[in-house]
């Protein structure tokens, strides 16, 4: 059984909305989308072990950001995950600036340095029974998410990607 608090389903939320941005942008060959999005998934996981504190959400926030800006062109997780699935990243089309935040129990998003933060989904935790029971149920902002998650994330992970133990 995977453990309380893991981090598929925020991945799964980013990858959810990367693969939407990516197919309204469209420089990305749509058959690349999928190998990209599945070695973007399983590099997430490996870099988000042992930094994933749901006991304290905003702990290791910055070594979890997928960050595009002046300063740095190429996220080093986009980059890795594009070597992998044999993707230009010039193909992504990323906007200038975009910055993503894959924290427990929320997934966040920001167009531009200055523009104000939005969510893309966010997971509030229901403890049943003494802690014996743990439902997390999710809420999406559908005005930017074009999928609505709720009940739907576990439909679509990407093939490579595997519950992660903490």
């Amino acid at each position: 059984m995977e453990a309380f608090g893991s981090m598929r389903e925020e991945t799964v939320a980013v990858l959810i909305y990367l693969r939407k941005l990516l197919n309204k942008i469209g420089k990305l060959d749509s058959y690349k989308v999928e190998p990209f999005l599945e070695s973007l998934g399983v590099s997430l996981q490996e870099k988000f072990r042992g930094h994933w504190y749901p006991e304290n959400p905003s702990k290791g926030q910055a070594y979890r950001c997928i960050r595009v800006n002046r300063f740095s062109r190429e996220d080093p997780v986009l980059l890795q995950a594009c070597r992998e699935s044999g993707v230009q990243y010039s193909d992504l089309g990323l906007p200038r600036e975009l910055t993503l935040w894959i924290d427990p129990g929320e997934v966040c998003c920001r167009y531009g340095e200055g523009s104000m933060f939005f969510s893309l989904a966010t997971f509030s935790t229901k403890v049943e029974d003494k802690g014996r029971s743990h439902t997390r149920h999710l809420t999406t902002n559908t005005r930017h998410c074009s999928k609505k998650l709720n009940g739907n994330a576990s439909e679509w992970y990407p093939k490579k990607m595997v519950p992660v133990k903490q």
